[in-house]
């Protein structure tokens, strides 16, 4: 059971009450060294999250203690960027200024075993099953290395024919997909993160531009796992007995940017770039098997994200190439959203586009002269889109058919419909300024993925499988969204 959350105003009593203890070099370190973790901690409310996590504890036995303490030291120990639990506790110990900070006496800290029950809590998997997946030895053939790589720049296709069709639909039929383990962990983001950024303004809640992405996170254990039998003493070198792997949920993949097979998982975020403040957030993470694909993982990601936060609407959704399918575009058609998805190059001309006028590779009319067409708005009456000549709207100077196109000053007009094919006709057209300025955001994807892995060194963590890695994630992108409100209130002060 809890016996007792210390609450956020009594942290904050706490932390006034212990600087009347410090001695003059504690006190210069906590303005300058520790001023920036002290503020951030000070905007880390913990109240919230007691509701959600008090049916993980039994009412009976022995009482948890410090539950709020070991998320401001995990959250203090990433901003910090120590990456090892032991090494942090160690510091810790041999320091008061570090324990008064969390909100613990330097006599009252956590051991090592809190903090891991506390991770083991936040992970909905059976614990009897999990136990029994971690003591099987597997195969030692098991995840072997792929012989076949893809050509330069892409990615592994999809391993089963029609998966994205098929989780598309049970995306729009089924209340929540199966085995979504870290539901509680993406809840108390929502309450640590994305709620007090939505209050704070950072987020806007009348319609979000929401990007989306998949990350190649490299994990530290062994692809072919470790030897438990005792061949090696009897002298033979090479067996197939069974071996020990210390990351089983960890596979093979391919890493597009390094164009190199990796052994990890696939990190999928959806993120949101605020332009006011120049600061970009993740909204949502889930780590998925190195092999899926990106065009599953982000429908999935996004059924949990609509899900998880239904006071928070999504106006635009931009990605990447590897999400151009049909099954995601009548995916946000049927949750009115709208697509800003780059096109795939392999793509060719729908066969419902007519004949009678040629077209460019994102759909826009190509005029006689061989000039892209302008958009001149959409005809809400005939449901179609106008495009007009692009030397009448003074895009173009010269045209060398001119006499044998039209005559009027107006120039010639094409129309189209979005009804002839979802992929090519968007919401909103392919080509105009509006939709090059919006799919700019998904730059941010980029952003949030290098502050995740590289500031916050989730690559540098010495951890292993999806249970660790989506937890020290929530405590990651907690951290990105107490800068982002710093930042704020640092530009706030200055104007």
């Amino acid at each position: 059971m809890l016996k007792h959350w210390q609450s956020h105003q009594e942290y904050l009593r706490f932390l006034h009450e212990a600087k009347v203890h410090f001695d003059s070099s504690q006190r210069k370190r906590l303005a300058s060294e520790f001023a920036s973790a002290r503020d951030k901690l000070r905007l880390l409310d913990l109240d919230p999250v007691k509701a959600h996590l008090a049916p993980f504890y039994s009412t009976t036995g022995r009482p948890a203690l410090n539950q709020p303490q070991i998320i401001r030291s995990l959250t203090l120990m990433l901003h910090l960027g120590v990456t090892s639990l032991t090494r942090w506790l160690n510091r810790l110990a041999s320091d008061d200024l570090l324990a008064f900070l969390i909100g613990c006496s330097p006599s009252s800290l956590p051991p090592l075993g809190s903090y891991f029950d506390f991770i083991n809590r936040l992970w909905l998997q059976n614990p009897a099953f999990e136990r029994l997946g971690r003591k099987d030895l597997f195969p030692a053939h098991k995840n072997l290395k792929p012989s076949k790589k893809p050509s330069k720049g892409e990615k592994l296709p999809n391993r089963h024919s029609g998966i994205t069709e098929i989780i598309a639909d049970q995306a729009v039929s089924r209340k929540e997909f199966p085995f979504h383990y870290e539901k509680l962990l993406q809840e108390l983001f929502r309450l640590t993160a994305l709620l007090p950024s939505v209050y704070s303004g950072l987020i806007l809640s009348g319609g979000l531009i929401l990007s989306g992405d998949g990350t190649c996170v490299h994990t530290r254990s062994f692809p072919y796992g470790h030897k438990v039998c005792s061949c090696a003493e009897n002298g033979i070198r090479v067996c197939s007995c069974p071996r020990h792997h210390s990351d089983p949920d960890a596979s093979w993949g391919w890493d597009s940017d390094l164009n190199c097979f990796y052994f990890g998982h696939t990190l999928y975020l959806l993120s949101f770039h605020n332009d006011r403040y120049s600061i970009d957030l993740p909204l949502h993470f889930h780590f998925f098997d190195a092999r899926r694909h990106d065009s599953v993982s982000g429908i999935v990601s996004l059924k949990e994200f609509r899900d998880l936060n239904p006071d928070i609407p999504i106006r635009d959704l931009c990605l990447d190439s590897a999400h151009d399918n049909y099954p995601t575009y009548q995916l946000c058609k049927a949750w009115k959203i709208r697509p800003f998805i780059d096109l795939n190059s392999k793509s060719g001309r729908p066969k419902s586009i007519p004949d009678s006028f040629r077209v460019d590779s994102d759909g826009t009319p190509i005029c006689q002269a061989g000039y892209r067409m302008v958009y001149w708005g959409f005809c809400s009456k005939r449901s179609r889109c106008k495009w007009r000549c692009p030397v009448a709207c003074k895009k173009e100077k010269l045209c060398s058919c001119r006499d044998s196109c039209s005559s009027s000053h107006y120039g010639r007009c094409i129309y189209t419909k979005p009804d002839w094919d979802i992929r090519l006709y968007t919401p909103v057209p392919r080509g105009t300024s509006e939709y090059k300025n919006t799919y700019k955001n998904r730059t941010s994807c980029e952003r949030v993925n290098d502050r995740v892995l590289n500031d916050y060194q989730l690559h540098n963590m010495k951890i292993h499988t999806k249970k660790r890695y989506s937890f020290f994630l929530w405590l990651i992108g907690t951290n990105i969204h107490l800068d982002a409100r710093l930042k704020k209130l640092r530009l706030q002060t200055a104007a």
